[in-house]
């Protein structure tokens, strides 16, 4: 039982809302300094630093840096004007326009925190300008998130990839059709919400061809990005951290010399705003690396699978349990931190019972993400409603409806593998 007591002390330090970094290294560090002295405390160091030298966690960085040199070079702006001649003369205009805007951005972005930001600053205005109840925008803002980390290339697939030693590529792959299939649901919902409540579309009429063209030609370098990044790794051109660095490049470029926007003087924020979503990303991958190698040292995962087959050898019955898991950890936890701990934990149960890692990759990701908009500690519930000045109970009254058809889409996911899998499989 003493080898539980980590486990025991990281969820008391949740709770007492100490930031998950110091939570993981607290708790593992209490278990090697006095539960378990085995270990020297200096082996205990070099995990620190051997977690942080790797390759491909270089990718994090410059998937940061792209979605943050986006909001300076004019990218998120002709990528909204795009999405509003798409969806704008449908009803609920505006917030159709939300949903695909996530789409859209997910390609570069990758971060549903960054996504969702994003969106309270330039769209939810205009969405309040135009008619909308901020509590509804803020919820359709906040639902529609959830698919820049699903959407490749989110950084959430990379942190996965990584852990369970599945090609980042393939999870990339993976992440499209459930990516679609979740906005096409938030669309509908947006559908039925707004014929009720007589939301009116933010165009009087369906855009002509000709409009559609010249959009296309002004958002053209904007919407190519994420393929290209995506068919660079396919044909071997890069590895999934050079397509960070080229999306970077790639970025920087369109911002200063198509589109004009990008000045030098931005860079300082840009770099600013790298750095601290590195090092808060980073710190939580250190942190969890030390806890991991608490987990190892008792065998927590070998035990926790013993206990979870225990309840079923069948893996619908274990991907049941993983879901109500998932979910309930992703009201508590950052996405990001989520599947840093829990991962290493259900990957060995999941392979044992016969379940593909790349399927469970997927619907470790939308489950985490739903939870992310769950009450009541859901982290993009609460940038929301505190970027938006919303009341919480307002919000979550708003997001029902939303959550009920991600829950849909998940359960879609979970039994049905082929959905997740066939596109890579297709193309591997």
């Amino acid at each position: 039982m003493e080898g539980f007591i980590p486990i025991i002390i990281l969820f008391i330090l949740f709770f007492l809302n100490i930031p998950i970094c110091f939570a993981l290294t607290g708790a593992s560090l209490f278990f090697f300094a006095f539960i378990d002295r085995s270990m020297d405390l200096d082996l205990i160091m070099q995990t620190f630093i051997r977690s942080a030298e790797s390759f491909p966690l270089l990718a994090i960085p410059f998937f940061i840096m792209a979605g943050s040199i986006m909001n300076y070079s004019g990218i998120s702006k002709r990528l909204m004007a795009m999405a509003e001649i798409l969806t704008g003369h449908f009803v609920g205009g505006l917030a159709q326009v939300n949903v695909l805007l996530s789409v859209l951005m997910a390609g570069i972005s990758g971060s549903a925190n960054a996504d969702a930001a994003m969106q309270c600053k330039i769209l939810v205005p205009e969405m309040v300008k135009r008619g909308y109840s901020k509590e509804f925008s803020g919820a359709i803002t906040a639902a529609s998130s959830i698919v820049s980390p699903i959407i490749p290339p989110g950084i959430v697939l990379i942190i996965y990839a990584l852990l369970s030693n599945v090609s980042v590529t393939k999870m990339f792959i993976a992440g499209y059709v459930p990516g679609f299939l979740i906005a096409a649901v938030l669309m509908l919902t947006v559908y039925i919400i707004s014929k009720k409540r007589g939301y009116l579309p933010s165009k009087d009429r369906k855009p002509t061809f000709k409009e559609i063209l010249i959009q296309l030609k002004e958002s053209v370098w904007a919407l190519i990005m994420p393929f290209i990044i995506i068919l660079g790794m396919r044909i071997g051109m890069f590895t999934p951290t050079e397509a960070g660095a080229m999306a970077v490049v790639i970025t920087t470029l369109i911002g200063i010399f198509i589109y004009k926007e990008l000045k030098l003087s931005n860079f300082v924020t840009i770099l600013k705003e790298t750095v601290l979503g590195t090092s808060s990303v980073m710190f939580i991958i250190i942190a969890a690396n030390v806890f991991g190698a608490y987990l190892s040292w008792e065998r927590i995962p070998y035990k926790l699978t013993e206990i979870l087959l225990e309840f079923s050898s069948t893996p619908y019955i274990l991907l049941l349990l993983i879901n109500l898991l998932l979910l309930f950890a992703g009201m508590f936890i950052d996405g990001g931190a989520a599947m840093i701990i829990l991962a290493p934990l259900l990957i060995p149960a999941a392979v044992k019972i016969g379940i593909d890692p790349l399927h469970l990759g997927i619907v470790m990701v939308v489950n985490i993400m739903i939870g992310g908009i769950t009450p009541p500690f859901g982290s993009m519930m609460f940038l929301t409603c505190s970027l938006l000045e919303i009341k919480i109970q307002d919000f979550i009254r708003e997001i029902m409806p939303f959550l009920v058809g991600l829950l849909i889409i998940l359960s879609l996911l979970t039994y049905m593998p082929k959905l997740v899998l066939f596109l890579p499989n297709i193309l591997s």
